[in-house]
């Protein structure tokens, strides 16, 4: 018998199940379960619900299924499958060896759609799909029967069969639940339960089936089968219930779990319809469904956000029954507080300016130790070499200063480098053009560690030994979208009318501490002063390493 949940997060869903457990209801059980269809890769919104349905499974002691919607093969494949059940895993679950697939049980739902014709429940029909579309109705009109419904048993188990042995074309038969066309909620207006799909082979089944399942009638019954107790969905679905129970009170089987719905993640910034996600991959927007830009897991994985900082985006938000659009903001500032603690830190120059110390010896090499966080000492330290000529950030230094607020590099002026000394800028070097080329610099050898009594500096800027330091390239992502809503915008424009031209920026010759030649994908550093960055695991190895940024290191986006 399942216990209370040790951990409760204060949302409706939790209050119901502590409802069932204290009246026993399906012997104290608590069994979920996350059914994806495998028609693309899982977005945030998949992430909410992965949450949501194993974290209650792990809270109440329970299980949790992960179950492939695969009834419609032509827009599924096994890259799909083998992607959800990465990001699955990556998020840090794990279905016990729960692994199911609607398809394992075509032949019980052939068999319960036998049941529902033998029972006058169920009947082919012969109309196509706008026709049906027209004998529906509308909300304010009721439907009309299909000149079909009306078909003996015995055509009916005929026709079937021979819908299952491949005798008819796609499109001409399908098979329907005969409810009621004059119900107040369309879908249960003789909804469609079968149709044929020739010309495809399915990732599972092959060439054995060319009748598919519709969802609406395959879900309740692969829940029942598999003794889910609460079926956890998102609120498009709430219409759907009374079908859902429908199907289950008219066949012959044991269980039937409880269809909750709660209201899906609507994310600012982004789109996230699959149907939109897949135009954006298909028609060259993004470069797959692992782009860094991407509200998908693998994007978000690829740019360096971590597992815990998804997880605690969905504890934030939480579960509701209204709809909501939330701020990206929230998802940004939970990775930026995961990886402030976790992230280690490194030095990266994105604008070189090169800086040549002129009374530091030639050819000296010295290592200087610096912690690899400042707030973490189990995290140890590393060294770094410093040298007479370094590289700083072009942004650090103007000759003159362009207010009193500006605490950098500037001619004549003195700034510690981060870890090490302090330099004072003697010359400024520009080409024919008059563009800074290089700086000459003197530095004060009593500064290396804490400053003398009575030695001050107004700011610390970063820096890389130039001989030593690594080439990368860097990419500096950002929001996808340039309007918080670009899939409900009330102008007559459409979503890829406002594709955020800056959405990703490529630095090409930038330099970064040597220790990152050792980088591995996965891990996210703070380049410091700069942002949160990992290794591209796709094209990021390599002499010439790429680095994707996760996040800046503060909101820069103006409030909207």
């Amino acid at each position: 018998m399942s216990q209370e949940s040790d951990h409760k997060p204060s949302n409706f869903i939790r209050q119901m199940i502590d409802e069932d457990l204290k009246v026993n209801k399906n012997d104290g059980r608590v069994a979920t379960r996350f059914p994806p269809e495998p028609n693309g890769y899982l977005h945030i919104g998949h992430a909410k619900s992965i949450v949501l349905n194993f974290g209650i499974a792990e809270d109440y002691h329970g299980t949790c299924n992960l179950r492939f919607d695969d009834t419609n093969p032509h827009k599924e494949n096994i890259e799909y499958v083998e992607a959800i059940q990465d990001d699955v895993k990556w998020l840090g679950f794990d279905w016990d060896g729960r692994l199911y697939y609607a398809s394992d049980y075509f032949e019980q739902l052939y068999g319960f759609a036998v049941e529902l014709m033998q029972a006058g429940k169920a009947y082919v029909c012969d109309l196509n799909a706008e026709e049906i579309r027209t004998y529906r109705g509308t909300l304010k009109e009721p439907g009309k029967d299909s000149p079909y419904r009306n078909r003996s048993v015995e055509e009916n188990l005929d026709l079937f069969k021979r819908m299952r042995a491949g005798e008819f074309e796609d499109g001409a038969k399908v098979v329907r639940a005969r409810i009621d066309m004059a119900s107040p909620n369309i879908n249960l207006r003789d909804p469609t339960l079968y149709r044929i799909r020739h010309g495809v082979i399915h990732h599972q089944t092959g060439e054995a089936w060319c009748i598919y399942p519709m969802y609406d009638y395959t879900h309740p019954i692969s829940d029942a089968l598999e003794g889910i107790t609460h079926s956890i969905c998102t609120l498009e679905f709430e219409d759907h219930r009374p079908l859902y129970d429908w199907i289950l009170d008219n066949i012959t089987i044991a269980c039937h779990p409880q269809q909750i719905e709660f209201s899906r993640l609507n994310l600012q910034y982004t789109v996230m319809s699959k149907r939109k996600l897949t135009e954006l991959v298909n028609e060259g927007h993004v470069e797959g469904w692992n782009d860094p830009r991407m509200p998908t897991i693998a994007g978000l994985r690829r740019r360096g956000f971590t597992p815990a900082s998804i997880r605690e985006f969905c504890e934030r938000i939480g579960v509701t029954k209204s709809d909501n659009l939330v701020e990206m903001g929230v998802l940004e500032d939970c990775i930026r507080t995961d990886l402030n603690i976790r992230a280690p830190r490194r030095m990266a120059v994105l604008h070189p300016l090169k800086v040549v110390i002129t009374d530091y010896p030639e050819g000296r090499v010295e290592p200087l130790e610096i912690a690899n966080h400042p707030q973490d000492e189990t995290m140890g330290s590393r060294q770094i070499p410093f040298c007479r000529e370094i590289y700083i950030d072009r942004a650090d230094f103007e000759e003159v200063p362009p207010n009193n607020k500006f605490k950098r590099l500037i001619a004549g002026g003195e700034v510690r480098l981060r870890g090490a000394y302090v330099i004072r800028c003697d010359e400024v070097i520009k080409d024919q053009s008059g563009e800074i080329i290089e700086l000459h610099c003197s530095h004060d050898a009593a500064t290396l560690g804490a400053n003398p009594e009575g030695r001050k500096v107004k700011g610390v800027i970063h820096w890389v030994s130039a001989p030593h330091a690594l080439e990368a390239e860097i990419r500096l992502y950002d929001r996808l979208f340039s309007h918080p809503t670009p899939d409900a915008t009330k102008d007559g424009t459409n979503y890829t009318d406002h594709l955020n031209p800056d959405s990703l920026r490529t630095l090409s010759r930038c330099f970064v501490e040597a220790s990152l030649s050792e980088a591995e994908p996965g891990v996210t550093y703070q380049f410091e002063r700069e942002g949160y960055f990992c290794l591209d695991s796709v094209l990021g190895g390599g002499e010439r390493p790429i680095f994707n940024r996760t996040v800046t290191l503060r909101d820069t986006w103006e409030k909207n």
